[in-house]
């Protein structure tokens, strides 16, 4: 029994191939809306780190008060004054401090809406109610202002995720450009030298545009070149190592990492204290969140807490590179000149 020429129309126009990657690009989106959603639809303050000035009784009570508020928004600890309390602001320790006054009734609120002005806000908020609630008032004071060009000091977030795509598609380009054959040793070694070369002139590029171009960033040119560099990198060696091993669908892997998992969870719309717990959990793991902390320090807290940042990703970059090399020898074996 032959089928009708229709049938055979719609099985020559949709191969069981294509059939298969649009069923894999459809759950790709059905993913990305869930983890955008999930993570940002409903922020929330959870253990937010926050220092209490105050004499020794009044700090003990207030850090009582405060870790006995409903949800945990807050993780309080007392702090011996003012100055330290801005230091450990800017070494990226704490998130914000209360200064109490015990002579009167006026509270001052230390802040810093470089780290995210929407965290800012929402410490401002919550504890203006508090004061209110025990007849006081509160002023905040911001220790580490955005950029005024800056809105909502999201272009640290931004940026990586431009070198972040800039990594994710240029690898991409190089191994579908060559067709679906596997990479040999050589053509590997190529490739990774070819995507350090990008990654140079990605981070010098992004570091330009954001620094004197737009005057969107604040920080030190060759500090945020460096850090471009290595997010470009580090993307690009785990794109070319996951396409090593898993072919065409590595691609589609590295989407579902740094797209839909590291996007949402990166800090940028969202500080990671006001993330739900699964995406809070991940993002300092993954090349935009590491990516975004890096960028944001180097622009608003002089560098500070780089290192561990800096370590994810050069841990990446060093994984996909070995694995890229590694999954070219084992399925060629060794090359013969």
């Amino acid at each position: 029994m032959t089928s009708s020429p229709f049938l055979a129309e719609v099985k020559d126009a949709v191969t069981p191939r294509a059939t298969l990657l649009v069923t894999g690009v459809v759950a790709l989106a059905l993913l990305f809306i869930a983890s955008y959603v999930g993570a940002l639809h409903d922020p929330k303050p959870r253990n937010v780190p926050l220092g209490v000035v105050a004499p020794e009784v009044a700090a003990r009570q207030t850090v009582d008060r405060l870790e006995n508020l409903p949800g945990d928004p807050l993780s309080p600890r007392t702090v011996p004054d003012e100055e330290t309390a801005r230091r450990q602001i800017l070494n990226r320790d704490i998130d914000g401090a209360l200064l109490i006054d015990p002579a009167g009734t006026t509270d001052t609120l230390l802040v810093a809406t470089g780290g995210g002005r929407i965290l800012a806000t929402t410490l401002e908020t919550l504890l203006t109610t508090l004061e209110r609630s025990e007849a006081r008032t509160l002023r905040t004071i911001d220790v580490v202002p955005a950029d005024r060009h800056d809105a909502n000091a999201l272009t640290s977030f931004y940026v990586t995720v431009g070198w972040c795509v800039g990594g994710y598609l240029c690898a991409s380009i190089m191994t579908i450009s060559s067709g679906a054959g596997r990479p040999t040793p050589r053509r590997s070694l190529i490739r990774l030298i070819a995507m350090a070369a990008v990654a140079l002139v990605a981070g010098l590029g992004g570091a330009l545009i954001v620094g004197p171009v737009l005057g969107a960033l604040p920080g030190g040119i060759a500090a945020l070149w460096g850090a471009g560099a290595l997010i470009t990198f580090a993307v690009g060696a785990a794109t070319l190592a996951f396409q090593a091993v898993f072919g065409l669908a590595g691609i589609g892997l590295v989407i579902l990492i740094v797209v839909i998992l590291g996007n949402p969870s990166a800090g940028g719309a969202l500080p990671p204290p006001l993330l739900p717990p699964f995406w809070r959990d991940i993002g300092p793991a993954l090349p935009p969140g590491a990516g975004t902390w890096a960028t944001r320090s180097i622009a608003y807290f002089k560098g500070n807490d780089t290192t561990p940042s800096l370590l994810v990703l050069s841990a990446w970059a060093a994984a996909g590179t070995a694995i890229t090399l590694l999954a070219a020898r084992l399925r060629t074996g060794p090359e013969r000149p």
